[in-house]
C-alpha cells in the first residue's frame, strides 16, 4: 500500500519512521511513496515534494496521511484526497472537529474512508473504544483528562509544589508544550477532542458552542489549598445526554485524592466513558508524542489495508443543548470588586494562608461560566474549579 505524508514535522516523521523500521507483517506491507513539504524548503529525500497535484494524480498513491496541522490548507487537501478517490488518515484534531459530517460525507459520495483515531487521546484507542462500546450501548456520558501538557502542570505543580510559571516553563523545555502553550493550557486543544468524542457518540455533530475554562490563572497557593481539603486537581472535558439533550463543558475539576484521575501523572490520559451495560470504561495512557501518536496513524493504516470498517457516523440525530443540564459545586478565587457579579449566588467564604475561597453549591455549569466571564473583566487573575461527584458522571 502505497502513502503520501503530508507534513514532516513531530508526527509524520514518526509515522515513517514506524514504517521506514517495520518489524511485523502488517507495516512490511506500508510504503511512503511521497512526502509534501512546504515550497522552499530543501528536499532532503528522493521523494519529497512541494506540490500537493502530484500526489493527487498519482493513481498508484493509495492513502494521504495528513499530518500538517491547523484548519488551512489542511481542509483543502483532505477534501481533495478524498474527491481524488484516496482514503485519508489524519491525527489533525483542529480539521476533523470542525469539518467532520463534511469529511464523512464526502468519503462516502467517493467511496473511500477517512481515519482519525490519532485525532483524539494520540496512542489510545480511545475512538475504536468508543466505537465497539456504542455497538452495544447507548454512551451516555463521557469525561476525562484529554490533554497531556495540562496534565503535566498540574501534576508536578502538586507533586513538586511548583509555580505554574516554572512548570509550564520545565515542559516546554521537555517539548510537552509549544512556545505559546494557549491552545492546551486555556483548554482548546481538549475542546476539540471533546467535539469529536461527542459528535461520535451522539451521532450528532457537536459546534464549539460550550463553554471552556483553562488553567492560565491557577497559582501554587490555588494547589496548596485544593490539596488542604484532599483535593488534586485536573482539567477535565465532560460531557453528559439525556434523550435528545446533551451539556459539554472544558474546566479544572476536583478530584479526591484516592481517584484515579488525582493520580493520572506526567503527560499521561484518563478517558472514561460510561454506558447502560458496561458501566465505566476507562482509557489510560500516552494521549500525545511523536511515536504514540505516530502509532495510531499507522494502526488506522494497516486497518485500511486489511479492509478493518471504523465507525461511519451519519450525524443524522437531532440534539439541543441544556444549558441546565449539568449542576456542580464549585470554589472560586476573585478579588472583592469581581465577586458582586455573584450577587444571585449563595457561597461561603474560607481563608487559606491569607487568600479567600469562595465555595459555590449547586450552580448550573453554563451559568457558571458566563458568571465567570464578566468576572475576568474586572479580576483578570480569577479563577475556578468544579468539585466532582461520582454520580453526575
Amino acid at each position: 500500500m502505497n502513502i503520501a505524508i503530508l507534513g514532516y514535522g513531530t508526527v509524520g516523521s514518526g509515522v515513517k519512521e514506524i514504517i521506514d523500521h517495520a518489524v511485523t507483517k502488517s507495516t512490511k506491507q506500508l510504503h511512503v511513496s511521497y512526502i509534501l513539504i512546504r515550497k522552499g524548503k530543501a528536499k532532503t529525500l528522493p521523494y519529497m515534494c512541494d506540490d500537493i497535484r502530484t500526489i493527487l494524480q498519482d493513481t498508484s498513491v493509495d492513502i494521504i496521511v495528513e499530518t500538517m496541522g491547523g484548519l488551512e490548507p489542511a481542509h483543502t487537501y483532505i477534501l481533495q484526497a478524498l474527491k481524488s478517490g484516496k482514503h485519508v488518515v489524519t491525527a489533525n484534531k483542529a480539521v476533523i472537529a470542525a469539518y467532520l459530517k463534511e469529511f464523512t460525507d464526502v468519503a462516502r459520495e467517493h467511496n473511500v474512508r477517512i481515519y482519525y483515531e490519532a485525532s483524539t487521546g494520540g496512542g489510545i484507542p480511545w475512538i475504536e473504544g468508543l466505537a465497539k462500546a456504542m455497538r452495544i450501548d447507548e454512551v451516555d456520558r463521557i469525561h476525562g483528562i484529554f490533554n497531556g501538557t495540562s496534565n503535566y502542570i498540574l501534576d508536578h505543580m502538586q507533586r513538586y509544589h511548583a509555580s505554574f510559571e516554572d512548570i509550564l516553563k520545565e515542559a516546554q523545555e521537555l517539548g510537552y508544550a509549544e512556545a505559546d502553550p494557549s491552545a492546551d493550557i486555556d483548554g482548546y486543544d481538549i475542546c476539540n477532542k471533546l467535539r469529536i468524542s461527542a459528535s461520535l457518540a451522539y451521532d450528532y455533530h457537536v459546534p464549539d458552542t460550550f463553554p471552556v475554562f483553562g488553567i492560565r490563572n491557577i497559582t501554587k497557593q490555588d494547589v496548596s489549598y485544593f490539596s488542604s481539603l484532599g483535593y488534586a486537581v485536573r482539567l477535565i472535558a465532560k460531557t453528559r445526554r439525556n434523550a435528545n439533550r446533551y451539556g459539554c463543558v472544558v474546566e479544572p475539576v476536583l478530584f479526591e485524592a484516592g481517584s484515579l484521575e488525582s493520580n493520572t501523572q506526567d503527560n499521561y490520559n484518563l478517558i472514561t466513558l460510561h454506558g447502560k451495560t458496561i458501566g465505566d470504561l476507562k482509557f489510560f495512557g500516552q494521549g500525545a508524542g511523536k511515536l504514540p501518536t505516530a502509532n495510531a496513524i499507522v494502526q488506522d493504516l494497516i486497518d485500511l489495508n486489511e479492509g478493518v470498517c471504523h465507525m461511519d457516523p451519519s450525524f443524522t440525530n437531532t440534539m439541543s443543548y441544556d444549558e441546565t443540564l449539568c449542576l456542580r459545586d464549585y470554589i472560586l478565587r476573585a478579588d472583592e470588586a469581581a465577586r458582586d457579579e455573584l450577587q444571585d449566588f449563595s457561597y461561603e467564604v474560607k481563608s487559606f494562608e491569607g487568600q479567600e475561597y469562595l465555595h459555590i453549591q449547586k450552580a448550573e455549569v453554563y451559568e457558571m461560566h458566563q458568571v465567570m466571564e464578566r468576572m475576568l473583566k474586572t479580576d483578570v487573575h480569577a479563577f475556578m474549579a468544579s468539585i466532582y461527584e461520582r454520580e453526575d458522571d
